[in-house]
């Protein structure tokens, strides 16, 4: 299995050293666009499978898509991250262009490939991805849930003092404001969440999940790069391993929970085809209008975007 990742900023770098740390892929190729950049961090990197103790050889590479063919996987990093006082869609007018060349030179190398859209804003940008690619939407998707659960996860560990591994959670929608966590599906070692947390601290906690991009570009004037970094590299080990393992991804919808033609997260199946099922949990009245309200926002996005493209 190769998977190649595109951008070697910190979020792709970071996805690059824990997809070849975890030893399942046979070849891991660093792309980006600054000269040695690449180079640099896939050498250093290499530098450490001697003490990390794996066998995954990590190739970088200055804008030669080439090195990237034959790619069962691609990840795409690539863009401009978020500054204070930015919003996710301040950059969908830059990040477009990006991302649509991006996808139409890894397509020329690698027309089979899974692509997993990790460049904001997330859901707009993952739709650009489709368009482009031509690819069957089961494999073009976003990695956004993943990041938003286990802020969520962390912070829920944090409070009732336990490991974050004993924490199963779920958040649906758009990757922003209007994400929708779901309290009835949070349990800590089969108990659910709301024996263990007070209402007030649960509700504070999920508010700082929604804003928890914000919080981190607030503290380093950037966006994160640890956890999407390693929560892009999580869905490459369900791919390339075909563990099936159900995860929240941005996935383009056809009809499930009542919507249509938006890329949204939910929860999935993920295999060696990509996205193989998008599984429909019952959602309360007052769910489901959580989920509508944040499709709804991310359409307003969408329309920006295929205006821009008209």
């Amino acid at each position: 299995m190769k998977v190649s990742v595109i951008g070697a900023g910190n979020v792709g770098a970071t996805c690059a050293e824990v997809v070849a740390r975890g030893n399942y892929a046979n070849e891991v190729v660093l792309l980006d666009i600054k000269e040695g950049l690449a180079e640099g961090k896939s050498l250093d990197m290499w530098q450490t499978a001697p003490i990390n103790y794996y066998s995954t050889p990590i190739t970088g590479v200055t804008n030669n898509y080439e090195a990237t063919a034959g790619s069962n996987i691609v990840v795409i990093t690539s863009g401009l991250p978020r500054k204070p006082g930015m919003s996710r869609d301040d950059l969908i007018s830059v990040n477009a262009g990006i991302v649509k060349s991006v996808t139409e030179q890894v397509i020329k190398y690698s027309p089979d490939a899974i692509i997993i859209v990790v460049s904001n804003p997330l859901d707009v940008m993952s739709y650009c991805a489709y368009l482009t690619s031509g690819l069957p939407s089961n494999k073009v998707m976003g990695m956004a849930g993943i990041l938003d659960t286990a802020r969520y996860r962390a912070f829920l560990a944090t409070e009732i003092g336990c490991s974050p591994k004993d924490i199963q959670a779920l958040l649906m929608g758009g990757h922003g404001d209007t994400m929708v966590p779901l309290p009835r599906y949070t349990t800590v070692a089969g108990i659910p969440v709301t024996e263990l947390v007070a209402a007030d601290k649960l509700d504070a906690i999920i508010n700082r999940t929604i804003n928890g991009g914000g919080e981190l570009v607030k503290l380093m004037g950037t966006s994160a790069w640890y956890a999407p970094g390693s929560a892009a590299a999580q869905m490459v080990e369900s791919i390339v391993r075909d563990e099936k393992r159900i995860y929240p991804v941005c996935a383009w919808l056809t009809g499930e929970y009542g919507l249509s033609d938006v890329y949204l997260g939910v929860p999935a199946v993920l295999g060696k085809n990509g996205i193989e099922r998008i599984i429909e949990v019952d959602l309360n009245e007052a769910e489901k209008a959580l989920l509508h309200k944040s499709a709804g926002a991310v359409k307003e996005v969408m329309s920006v975007f295929d205006q821009m493209n008209a």
